[in-house]
């Protein structure tokens, strides 16, 4: 999948990029959390309710944002996915039975989109939570950018690599997973992504498309080291697409309908609302305590003693979320011993070059001091 083939590039070209770490390391952090089809965050209310007293009481304070309308890539391409989706479903209850971590989550983003319904209940919740959300035009990763951008929040909380090419400083992957998981959470930073490849953002994209993105298929039998290899010879997608059509041996086959042009822009001038627009303006607030009760007691039969204990966590837990947190927490993901060797000669020419030089000032200093009196 694009998802791993990309964190692969990242995590191999540009090590520096991912710093590892465990939830409390976000403390006092705001966090755009994405809420769409991933069955992650909107799988029902009991998992929005766990997952966000988790991050609550580890000071971070979430906002939700929901997704919009799916851009209008190419309808057919649209229709194509729709049938994908419903057999990606089926895949998806499979891979719940028999798969890997990796296998559910690639097919749970892909499945069918929660309904509105759902998402109207999910928004209750977070209401009577105090929990702030926002609606987005279209791509609800695209709205976190922006915020993350303007400093608003300080990244976007998303398994969806996609995430970074509208340019969020920060992704945050694995945040919303249950305690159970015990995955690290990865923070990725997009500044080192793009330092760690050379490339710019323009490039970094079409890197991204290439390897299939959201609107477009991967080209087949393009692989992440292939994808790497094309952008960094040929420049841009525009030069990729021209060298694999004038190929003689035709290696590699574009699929027919491929508008990655389209697909760009859509990265690049997503439909979004500005980060000062008066709905983007959100804030943290205390709990609906007997709101909750009805709601999920009453109405969706959960334990009583549970949610009151839920609201009580959410209260005291924001107001601890407002004292400022400290910067570096994270160790980054273990280097490779190519780099450690690396490392240590930077740090080795380092101290020879401190050495050098402390041994040019004492002796500077014996001649300062060696002057005859009286003498300049």
């Amino acid at each position: 999948t694009n998802e791993a083939d990309l964190y692969q590039i990242i995590s191999e070209n540009a090590p520096d990029a991912v710093k590892s770490g465990e939830i409390k390391n976000q403390f006092g952090r705001k966090v755009a959390i994405l809420t769409n089809e991933s069955g992650e965050t909107t799988s029902h209310l009991m998992g929005m309710f766990y997952r966000t007293l988790r991050m609550v009481d580890n000071g971070i304070k979430p906002l939700y944002v929901f997704d919009g309308a799916p851009p209008k890539l190419k309808s057919g391409e649209l229709a194509k996915r729709t049938m994908r989706k419903a057999e990606a479903q089926e895949a998806a209850e499979e891979a719940k039975e028999t798969g890997t971590t990796e296998d559910v989550e690639k097919f749970s983003r892909r499945t069918v989109r929660v309904t509105k319904e759902h998402n109207a209940e999910c928004k209750r919740l977070l209401g009577l939570m105090g929990i702030p959300y926002l609606d987005a035009p279209t791509e609800a990763e695209a709205q976190c950018a922006v915020l993350a951008k303007a400093g608003k929040v300080f990244g976007a909380a998303s398994e969806d690599m996609d995430t970074l090419c509208f340019a969020a400083p920060v992704l945050l992957r694995h945040l919303t997973f249950s305690e159970q998981r015990k995955e690290p959470i990865l923070e990725i930073h997009l500044d080192k992504v793009l330092e760690g490849l050379g490339m710019d953002m323009t490039q970094f994209v079409d890197l991204c498309i290439l390897l299939g993105c959201d609107y477009l298929d991967p080209i087949p039998k393009v692989g992440p080291n292939t994808a790497l290899k094309m952008i960094r010879d040929h420049g841009t997608l525009e030069k990729v697409v021209e060298a694999i059509q004038s190929d003689p041996k035709k290696k590699y086959v574009i699929p027919d309908d491929w508008p990655y042009l389209q697909a760009r822009e859509l990265f690049f001038n997503p439909d979004v609302r500005p980060a000062d627009a008066p709905e983007c303006d959100f804030k943290w607030s205390a709990p609906d305590v007997e709101g909750l009760v009805r709601f999920l007691v009453e109405e969706k039969g959960f334990s009583e003693d549970r949610v009151r204990n839920g609201a009580a966590r959410l209260t005291k837990n924001l107001k601890s979320a407002q004292q400022s947190r400290l910067e570096g927490f994270f160790k980054p993901v273990a280097k490779t011993e190519e780099q450690k060797a690396s490392a240590k000669r930077k740090a080795e020419e380092k101290a020879e070059a401190a050495k050098k030089k402390k041994k040019e000032d004492a002796k500077a200093k014996r001649a300062m001091t060696a002057k005859p009196r009286g003498a300049g």
